[in-house]
């Protein structure tokens, strides 16, 4: 039986987790000291799948500034961060660029896009 404690991240409260396997339990774990069911959630999907919005910048040019603010538009699995950020520090964009564009659709075959977070 593995055990691992945690610190929720889900909402501003940190909640200490402490996640067990339990075959007993309907989803194979069992959470304590979550104050929500976000809890829950959080410490079975961090467990067995862990995944992060990432946030980085991007080489822009003709535009007032020389690196673009992007992040993803959703979480991508923490295993793949390192290969994301390969495909990100490759990129060179030309402006203009509105907040919200697309910048690589699907970036890795996550269906997760990158996104441009500013105007330039």
């Amino acid at each position: 039986m593995s055990k691992r404690d945690m610190v929720c991240i889900v909402c501003p409260i940190g909640c200490r987790l402490t996640v067990t396997e339990d075959e007993n339990e309907p989803l194979g774990y069992k959470v304590t000291g979550n104050t929500c069911n976000r809890g829950i959630d959080y410490g079975i999907k961090e467990l067995t799948n862990p995944t992060r919005v990432l946030t980085s910048t991007v080489k822009i040019t003709k535009a007032h500034l020389k690196r673009l603010p992007v992040r993803t538009n959703g979480a991508i699995p923490k295993d793949k961060i390192f290969e994301c950020m390969k495909v990100i520090n490759s990129l060179a964009l030309e402006a203009p660029v509105k907040v919200g564009q697309v910048i690589v659709e699907n970036i890795l075959g996550t269906d997760i896009d990158l996104i441009a977070t500013k105007d330039m």
